[in-house]
């Protein structure tokens, strides 16, 4: 009995698919930075409101049209990068069916010697694009190609909805963070909620770069905590002129 090829074997068959895996990627992504995007600009508007009036009225009044406008503007950001993503892929894909039908023997002579100029054989790269040619000859060339997998192609629409939501849910907490306290430590409060907040969500974007976590996080945080101090900054200062 071959122990080392029946354990490879059971390994194979334990690997995850990985088909949808960019598109899942894509939604975290966008997820990450919906979130981010969500608590670092509600929480400048309303820290700024803050810091011009006590008034619970314009702080809430602040906070809900910043979370409706950001929601919207990521969702909108979202989908037009991400649908310019697709649509070219969707060209390739569409390209590469019509060489296909149109000239399938040249198509055959590409993709063995793609495997040729991967170290095979004449004859075993010549056998292989055979063997998945008649499997399913488009996915044989949008993955030796163009590194594409036509089930994979990522959605405008669930980038766009990912973003959305996950601004929404981010914008929550400093609203609740600026409301539920008492006056006097609405500020601090919300200061403290969205440095922890941004923490988190730059540690699991890194995590999913592969960068640095430290790094990440120090920027994240570095970063909402300079723009609730200018906005902070600013409410004070028109509060304190009567503008505001």
């Amino acid at each position: 009995m071959d122990t080392g090829r029946s354990n490879h074997s059971y390994a194979h068959l334990n690997e995850p698919h990985q088909t949808g895996i960019a598109q899942r990627l894509n939604w975290l992504r966008a997820g990450v930075l919906g979130a981010n995007d969500g608590i670092v600009s509600v929480a400048a508007i309303v820290v700024g409101v803050a810091g011009a009036t006590a008034d619970s009225g314009p702080i809430l009044t602040a906070g809900v049209a910043g979370l409706v406008g950001g929601a919207i503007s990521m969702a909108l950001g979202e989908y037009v990068s991400v649908s310019s993503q697709s649509d070219s892929e969707h060209a390739l894909i569409q390209k590469e069916r019509d060489e296909l039908r149109d000239m399938p023997a040249q198509e055959l002579e590409e993709l063995t010697s793609l495997y040729r100029a991967k170290g095979l054989s004449e004859p075993t790269a010549r056998r292989v694009a055979e063997e998945l040619t008649h499997h399913d000859a488009l996915a044989a060339h949008l993955s030796a190609e163009l590194n594409i997998d036509e089930g994979d192609v990522v959605s405008p629409w669930h980038a766009a909805g990912a973003s959305a939501v996950a601004f929404t849910i981010g914008a929550i907490l400093p609203m609740l963070a600026i409301l539920l306290p008492p006056a006097d430590w609405r500020v601090p409060v919300t200061f403290v909620a969205v440095l922890v907040a941004l923490a988190i969500t730059g540690a699991i974007s890194a995590h999913i770069g592969g960068s640095s976590r430290t790094r990440a996080t120090v920027r994240v945080v570095t970063g909402g905590a300079l723009a609730l101090a200018a906005t902070y900054g600013v409410g004070a200062l028109l509060g304190a002129s009567g503008l505001a």
